[in-house]
């Protein structure tokens, strides 16, 4: 029998976990919904029902008297995230962002919703899927559209799209027949249609400050349509600390605006805009003040007014550079470090959640802080086979790992096991975030 304390604290955590997942069920104080396509700093955000895997995991360290844990995952499955709407049929979709807006208004709060389903999504890995063509998409972005009508949402446009063209995929056209020009037109169609919902504030993919320079991210923004729509996000499912985010996206739109000034000397040329890689260097901010520099001397008249939003959702600890696992006891040499950097967007170890989501930010084009990949879900089966992990085994190796190539490929060595799919509960990684967040779940 356990005893009456240990009965005590155990329900308690419970009665928290119950009050995650019935959220929905309870009217909160009302906070301001967003003007129009702008969103209020007072807005309150939607909190989700808790993520499929999280209860069962909050009930299992409950039971064992791990309660700090428990409490921990509780508070973080209490917070607002987005709810991703990642295929179906349009009748589905439909009814699914129907549902979220009816839980929302009984919270008194706005929903993000990240739309998800576009042709050839994610290169054809680990969260491959979407639309089978345009055609099909355009359908279900108009249910999505429809669904919204006169609600006020938040709507993120396709993770990726814009940052992983189908170039950029370097896949055959045989195996992957998407092109450049579908997913701008593609893009194009769904932020214009979901504009035309009047308090929905859209933002396109505009990717994170350690992938797509800021001129070529400019330049996909404009041709997707950028302008009219309230902005762009960062970070999404990503690393990045905030100060990187607010530099990275404060360039962004001071290069919109000097390229769409009539005006000044960069018109219609996002090509002679400053970036994360010139004058500064991408890894190493205490240069990131050149290229602030270079904009505030170079805008000449040009006002930014395009807007963006910021995934804080893991980045409390920032990226993790790998370099931890070229010591003792891992002794991993350069090269294997090296491939692990290039990875870190995937399930990497010691990060932590970020800033809680908010609307006041005190930033002026920074319109919020969200949570928009939801905290404890994989990003994939992050191990050799996929390229985003790298390990000599004879350098360091634990009992009950693989020991055949087979079963080394498919394994990731950070963890110590073979992570869940994408979009799957993973207990370590949630524990992890939940122990890290910078600032403390309190």
């Amino acid at each position: 029998m356990q005893p009456r304390s240990l009965r005590r604290s155990l329900t308690a955590v419970m009665a928290l976990v119950l009050g995650a997942g019935l959220a929905v069920l309870a009217p909160g104080t009302a906070g301001a919904a967003s003007d129009g396509h702008a969103i209020s700093p007072s807005t309150r955000f939607f909190v989700p029902p808790p993520a499929k895997g999280s209860v069962q995991q909050i009930a299992q360290l409950a039971k064992k008297g791990a309660l700090k844990d428990a409490t921990l995952l509780a508070r973080m499955e209490a917070q607002s995230s987005a709810v991703w709407l990642t295929g179906g049929t349009p009748a589905e979709v439909g009814k699914q962002v129907r549902t979220t807006l009816a839980e929302a208004a009984l919270q008194r709060a706005e929903p993000v919703f990240v739309v998800y389903d576009i042709p050839g999504r994610d290169c054809s890995e680990y969260s491959a899927g979407g639309a089978t063509d345009q055609a099909a998409y355009e359908s279900w972005v108009d249910s999505v559209a429809a669904a919204v009508g006169n609600a006020h949402a938040v709507l993120l446009v396709e993770p990726d799209s814009l940052g992983n063209e189908p170039s950029d995929c370097h896949l055959p056209a045989s195996t992957y027949p998407y092109t450049d020009a579908e997913r701008t037109a593609e893009v194009a169609y769904a932020a214009r249609t979901l504009e035309k919902a009047p308090n929905a504030a859209v933002y396109l993919d505009g990717t994170n400050p350690h992938w797509q320079a800021v001129p070529n991210i400019t330049a996909r923004l404009l041709a997707a349509g950028v302008q009219g729509t309230q902005g762009f996000f960062l970070n999404v499912s990503n690393f990045r600390t905030d100060a990187e985010s607010q530099d990275y996206g404060t360039w962004i739109s001071d290069c919109i605006a000097m390229v769409t000034d009539p005006s000044h000397f960069a018109h219609g040329h996002p090509e002679y805009c400053a970036s994360q890689y010139y004058p500064a260097t991408v890894d190493d901010f205490s240069t990131w003040g050149l290229t602030t520099d270079w904009y505030n001397q170079n805008l000449n008249g040009a006002v930014p007014t395009t807007h963006f939003v910021v995934d804080t959702s893991r980045n409390g600890k920032g990226a993790n550079t790998m370099a931890a696992y070229g010591a003792a006891p891992y002794d991993q040499s350069a090269a294997t470090v090296a491939t692990l950097m290039q990875g870190n967007w995937c399930n990497p170890t010691g990060a932590g959640l970020g800033v809680r989501p908010t609307a006041d930010t005190g930033v002026p084009l920074l319109d919020a802080n969200l949570w928009v990949k939801t905290p404890g879900q994989s990003d994939g089966q992050c191990d050799a086979l996929g390229g985003v992990r790298a390990w000599d085994y004879t350098a360091y190796s634990r009992p009950g790992w693989p020991t055949d190539e087979s079963g080394q490929a498919e394994f990731d060595p950070l963890w110590g096991q073979v992570d869940p799919a994408a979009g799957s509960w993973f207990p370590a990684q949630a524990l992890q975030l939940a122990r890290l967040a910078t600032p403390k779940l309190g």
